[in-house]
């Protein structure tokens, strides 16, 4: 009787314990790396005006789309720091520094190249700097995205990791899809508006309702004011 007592005990469903329901975004998954994105590219945003106001005196443009504060080299900086140095997070802060500022550098280089090779622009020259690589990226800026990298595992992906768990995930993954949209939508239109740019100024004409569209809305003294920094290779 004690036997049975216990097993109906047991299978009661006052006593019956439920899992936790999972939260959103959880670990390292699509969602997350998203966000982190999102973030990544307001904050490289800001930091760069910030930066341009107290080196210049005045604040200028470092959007890296058309639309909206967003720089995505940082963005994407963001995301990759996460995946790669993620196995490192637990890490003595040297080691964090170290191969963040390693790969920052390459990130760097390597967005400067495709740059150059997809839009025929560069927004970042480093020739006049000490210890460059091709003018694409230099010793001091790998020590900046060596500190950027230990503040970013240190403090700044835990803080977006409680944070972005803590979104509802019906409400979180409909925001994000939302988001996706537009973003994707902001990087067509910036990317075609900069290559418009480019083919006009190679002398290539406009032939079709698109390149209309673009030379109308999206004329050099708009693209001026977005970009002021990018310029064509050779040309001043």
């Amino acid at each position: 009787m004690k036997n049975k007592n216990m097993q109906v005990l047991h299978s009661s469903p006052k006593t019956r314990r439920t899992p936790p329901a999972a939260g959103f975004a959880t670990g390292l998954c699509f969602y997350k790396l998203f966000w982190i994105f999102l973030v990544g590219c307001v904050i490289g945003c800001l930091v760069e005006m910030l930066w341009c106001y107290l080196n210049e005196g005045f604040f200028e443009s470092r959007q890296g789309l058309i639309y909206g504060p967003f720089s995505p080299v940082y963005g994407l900086g963001a995301v990759l720091f996460t995946l790669v140095m993620y196995r490192f997070k637990h890490s003595s802060s040297f080691i964090i520094f170290l191969v963040s500022a390693v790969v920052g550098a390459l990130f760097e280089y390597v967005c400067s190249w495709v740059q150059e090779m997809a839009f025929g622009t560069v927004s970042w020259e480093y020739s006049n700097e000490p210890l460059n690589l091709n003018g694409r990226t230099s010793l001091s800026f790998a020590v900046m995205w060596g500190v950027l990298g230990l503040v970013f595992m240190k403090h700044v992906l835990p803080f977006l990791e409680r944070h972005i768990e803590r979104l509802p995930v019906k409400a979180g993954t409909i925001i994000t899809w939302i988001l996706i949209v537009l973003m994707v939508l902001d990087i067509v239109i910036s990317a075609a508006a900069v290559r418009r740019q480019t083919d006009r100024h190679n002398g290539v004409p406009s032939t079709n309702i698109i390149t209309e569209f673009l030379d109308n809305h999206y004329p050099d003294s708009f693209l001026k004011l977005i970009y002021p920094n990018m310029e064509q290779p050779g040309r001043g």
